[in-house]
């Protein structure tokens, strides 16, 4: 059951992860979007290193 939700996690981070570069790659990227999706990320990982 951990392992499923370790996998979860880094499924949900991947996600984040992409976001973040389709929104870095747009032409007028919104700033804080891109603060929002950063910590979001970062407290994914921290989860993730927890498990």
């Amino acid at each position: 059951m951990e392992t499923s939700h370790a996998q979860a996690l880094q499924l949900k981070h991947e996600g984040i992860d992409r976001r973040l570069r389709d929104e870095l790659n747009r032409p007028a990227p919104d700033s804080a979007k891109i603060q929002a999706l950063k910590k979001q990320k970062l407290r994914l990982k921290e989860e993730i290193a927890l498990h």
